[in-house]
């Protein structure tokens, strides 16, 4: 899974002097003035330069089924198409390549019919046996990785593709997967050239991949950046797009700079046009923003939020389930993610982030509230003696040992929270490398991950031990009625295409994982981009990825 960005150390003084300085931002002459060319016709022409985080060390890569580094996601949906788009708005899903679609009686098959014309950028036809070639190629990938690629979830429980004639093309799966709909949307499934599989999964990771979208890919350099340019012909956009034709842009140079202020520093100077930060402009990097002239977007991520699961195995306090709900009270989601990005910063409200389709809030379980908070825990035999700091019960301090790496987001301030209630919180750093083990060993009491995709089936490849990527976190996390309950749940979903009986299950989902203690949400996940006043045409997708084709840049 991606981590987290660095951790925010910052005294109270030099928050509130932040969070003044934005203030004063947001509502005089420096206001951020939008794009310039707004109510123009667009311009042809023009290099688009943008800054991302360093791209993962550990495992670069910008094959769209194998990639789950955001950066390089929201590269591929602009040299790569999908079957369908999803409307950000409404969570629909739309034709695209493929002009419609039937979904058999039992669930089980899904069959595209493709749309005419369009060819990818090396000259080959899109027709039904590309679409198996892609397929094939994801099954085998998926197989070979022992499930641990990317995109394996995406196609969960496929079985075969079949071409049943030159423009249709059918997906059988083992068991109904109402979710794969959605991911023919996405990213993940984004269709390359049959070309590109004679390369091996390896080989695909470092680029040489072709795609049928509006640039190409000419360039992946590890840790240095990445060059698109605009294909000529391009005559296929999805419908959510108001470009028809071609690119606007020549060209999009994209760099890596690991330091946020250096990334913020570069679009205020004019010598980038997008900074795409990987947590959310700190509220000093607003302020600048909007004096220079540029402007802010964002977008919540879809999928899972930033949350904490617990392991609840004997012997560790949440184990107890009178302590799992004191914990949700003792925590101000609020505070939390005010204080570090910024007044405006939307709260938490539950498993899922509030872009994420048949997202339901649970704000009443989340409420700060103290005073329950102690009682829950005097209850549970926690009890805090006059002048200790501390809550203890048959002579052991109450102590949860929270499992980090390097680089997470607000952890000393939850510790002063938990601190309040009589929490002792103890923050173990953990190493990619280690975590595993860590997680394996049942050696913490929290650990945090995420997952970012439009559909809240998502949270399966967490919680569901058959199917997640870690199945020890998985296995920690609930009580084995507990885990029947919530993959019960999943199933209903899963397994339904009615809509109706989808929400319901979705809805009685994220009031279990509040209601039973399995998940502890801290922060809404945020996407920001810092956009030069010169751009326009800046659009979020479904995902919260950054869609170039109707972009241009005022002269």
């Amino acid at each position: 899974m991606p981590t987290m960005s660095r951790i925010l150390r910052r005294s109270g003084a030099a928050l509130a002097a932040a969070l003044t300085l934005l203030a004063a931002a947001c509502g005089g002459p420096g206001q951020a003035s939008g794009p310039s060319g707004e109510g123009k016709p667009p311009v042809r022409g023009g290099t688009l330069n943008i800054a991302f985080f360093p791209d993962n060390a550990a495992f670069p890569c910008i094959d769209p089924f194998q990639t789950y580094w955001i950066e390089h996601r929201t590269l591929i949906r602009n040299f790569a198409d999908s079957l369908t788009d999803q409307n950000p708005d409404t969570g629909a899903i739309v034709p695209w390549l493929a002009t419609g679609w039937q979904i058999g009686p039992d669930g089980r098959d899904y069959t595209f019919t493709l749309r005419d014309g369009v060819t990818f950028a090396d000259g080959a036809r899109l027709d039904a046996a590309a679409v198996k070639t892609n397929f094939d190629a994801f099954l085998d990938t998926a197989r070979s990785s022992g499930g641990t690629a990317y995109g394996a979830s995406y196609i969960q429980g496929l079985e075969s593709t079949e071409v049943v004639d030159p423009m249709t093309v059918r997906f059988h799966f083992a068991q109904p997967n109402s979710s794969f709909l959605q991911a023919t949307s996405t990213t993940t499934l984004a269709l390359l050239s049959p070309a590109s599989f004679r390369l091996t999964p390896q080989q695909r990771c470092r680029g040489g991949i072709v795609g049928s979208g509006p640039f190409t890919l000419d360039k992946y350099t590890p840790e240095q950046g990445v060059t698109l340019s605009r294909r000529t012909g391009y005559r296929w956009p999805s419908p959510l797009n108001k470009n028809r034709g071609d690119a606007y842009l020549d060209k999009i140079q994209v760099s890596y700079v690991a330091e946020d202020s250096v990334r913020t520093g570069d679009l205020v100077s004019g010598q980038i046009d997008i900074a795409w930060p990987r947590n959310p402009f700190t509220v000093e990097d607003r302020a600048l923003i909007a004096r220079s002239g540029a402007y802010l977007r964002s977008r919540a991520l879809p999928g899972v939020s930033y949350t904490l699961y617990p392991n609840v195995a004997d012997g560790h306090p949440l184990a107890d389930d009178q302590v799992r709900q004191a914990l949700y009270h003792a925590v101000d989601v609020k505070t939390l993610g005010t204080t570090i990005f910024g007044s405006d910063y939307p709260v938490v409200g539950g498993a899922f982030d509030s872009t994420t389709p048949y997202y339901a809030a649970q704000n009443q379980g989340l409420s700060y509230d103290p005073a329950l908070a102690g009682r829950g825990l005097d209850a549970a035999g926690w009890r805090i003696a006059p002048g200790d700091a501390y809550r203890t019960k048959d002579g052991k301090r109450l102590t949860l040992t929270l499992a980090v790496d390097p680089t997470s987001i607000g952890s000393e301030l939850l510790q002063d929270q938990l601190r309040k209630a009589g929490i002792e919180l103890r923050l173990k750093v953990v190493t990619q490398a280690e975590r595993s083990a860590v997680l394996a060993g049942g050696q913490y009491d929290l650990t945090g991950t995420y997952f970012t995709r439009a559909d809240p089936g998502a949270l399966q490849f967490i919680l569901v031990e058959s199917l997640a990527n870690s199945k020890a976190l998985a296995r920690n996390a609930q009580k084995p009625a507990t885990a029947a309950q919530i993959a019960d749940l999943f199933g209903r979903a899963v397994q339904s295409t009615d809509q109706t009986q989808r929400q319901q299950a979705y809805g009685e989902l994220q009031s279990a994982l509040i209601g039973q203690g399995i998940t502890f949400p801290l922060f809404e996940r945020v996407q920001y981009a810092g956009i030069r006043n010169r751009v326009n045409g800046f659009r979020f997708t479904s995902e919260s990825f950054l869609d170039l084709h109707d972009v241009w840049i005022e002269p």
